[in-house]
């Protein structure tokens, strides 16, 4: 019992130190970011199960001798650890407030109705950290798999929306992630923004689109204006509103939300609805792929380019078509009239290099005539938002905020200020129907 101890307590001190501290560089990047991402979010519940099997290791006899001790020792070492990761997931809740403050004002809650910024819960959900794969909502309902194109399944878009049905709600349009290949698609990302939203009265689109190897670029990005179009032209049926859409997205779908916010109603990416609004009134990019020119000269980025762009998405090679890598670059494709943009990136990000949205965010915040929020994570791995943890949730409540502020602000094209709906609003009290998720 004491040797099985000692290795299962080395085999958690190595996960807890990765999580801590990611294993940095492209060989290691994957396996490390697998285990400390899972880790770092997960760390409260991993506490719970580590006490208990240590505990019960030791009423077994897995304490006696020098392996029992040294594994007891590992122990403690791997339950301050995981208080550590708890502990920089708490803090997510400062550094996005402070964000936001520093992006928007420190009065900015004074410009959102007093029914909503008198309403946000900032504490820590911890009943939801119970089940955190558990992702569904008693208020929201989901539509599933309808067209918004052509190309049968990588062409289908979901639904979110409070089961009171309102209308005229503001829109967010959720792009999912999975480095542009058939690795994920709109089941497995932004569910807690979304139904979190929706339980507030917003309605969110999820779509898929066309993914590499057999998609070439821009064929991704065409779909999500496409997808942006339909949303438009549809929103009204699911009780939205088109006069306000917000587009979100992580990594890879971080990417083409951040393009698609800066490249409104460009015909090279609208063939066959040239005459479409793409124009979106807000983009909350996660840990973003906003560069594909590695003009910050990052070692990570530039690995990225020839063993994934060049190969599988772009199909194409850098030296000879620099200005396609430039024009699939949200960072080259910053203009003074961008939409508000609230960039959130974690600190270890073993996938996408923080350096990244870092140098974006001071190219886009310099030419950019719209409020431009950025928040780094500490301790915050890539996909920190794709289950509830502490951390996601303290993001989903930020970017709650940030998107009321902006709907409450009147935009560059001077539309009037708009009150978002509020929990308590008549119109969420209407008759209750369809399925739940």
């Amino acid at each position: 019992m004491p040797h099985a101890f000692l290795i299962a307590s080395c085999v958690g001190l190595v996960f807890v130190l990765n999580a801590i501290r990611p294993v940095p560089g492209m060989v290691l990047s994957v396996p490390s970011f697998f285990t400390s991402w899972l880790t770092a979010e997960l760390a409260p519940q991993l506490l719970v199960v580590h006490v208990a099997v240590t505990l019960g290791l030791g009423l077994g006899g897995g304490y006696h001798g020098w392996e029992g001790q040294l594994a007891l020792a590992f122990s403690v070492l791997i339950a301050v650890g995981l208080g550590l990761l708890i502990w920089e997931g708490e803090r997510a809740r400062t550094v996005l407030e402070n964000a936001l403050r520093a992006g928007l004002g420190d009065d900015y809650k004074s410009k959102i109705p007093p029914q909503r910024a008198t309403s946000y819960d900032l504490r820590t959900p911890w009943r939801q950290l119970i089940m955190p794969f558990w992702m569904k909502h008693p208020d929201v309902e989901r539509i599933h798999n309808l067209s918004y194109g052509p190309v049968k399944r990588r062409n289908l878009i979901d639904v979110y929306r409070n089961k009171a049905h309102p209308n005229g709600a503001p829109i967010l349009i959720y792009v999912h992630g999975g480095a542009w290949v058939p690795v994920t698609h709109k089941d497995h990302q932004g569910k807690p923004l979304m139904l979190h939203l929706a339980s507030r009265g917003w309605v969110c689109f999820a779509p898929n689109y066309r993914l590499s190897p057999p998609a070439v670029f821009p064929d991704h990005i065409i779909d999500v204006k496409k997808a942006i179009a339909w949303v438009r032209e549809h929103a009204a049926e699911f009780g939205g509103d088109p006069n306000f859409i917000a587009i979100a997205g992580g990594s890879a779908g971080g990417h083409l939300s951040a393009l698609a916010a800066l490249t409104p109603n460009d015909p090279e990416y609208q063939p066959g609805f040239e005459d479409a609004d793409t124009s979106v009134d807000a983009c909350i990019p996660f840990y973003a792929v906003l560069d594909f020119t590695n003009d910050a000269s990052i070692p990570a980025v530039e690995g990225r380019r020839w063993a994934l762009l060049e190969p599988i998405v772009m199909k194409k090679k850098f030296a000879e078509n620099r200005e396609d890598y430039e024009k699939a670059s949200p960072l080259h494709r910053v203009r003074p009239d961008a939409p508000p943009f609230f960039i959130i990136h974690g600190q270890h990000d073993s996938l996408v290099p923080v350096g990244e949205a870092r140098h974006f965010e001071q190219h886009l915040r310099a030419m950019s005539q719209s409020p431009v929020v950025y928040a780094e994570l500490p301790g915050a791995q890539h996909a920190f938002d794709v289950f509830p943890s502490i951390r996601s949730a303290h993001v989903v409540r930020a970017v709650e905020r940030f998107l009321d502020y902006v709907l409450a602000t009147p935009s560059k094209q001077e539309r009037g200020p708009r009150e978002p709906p509020s929990p308590n609003d008549a119109s969420l009290t209407l008759k209750k129907e369809g399925s739940q998720i």
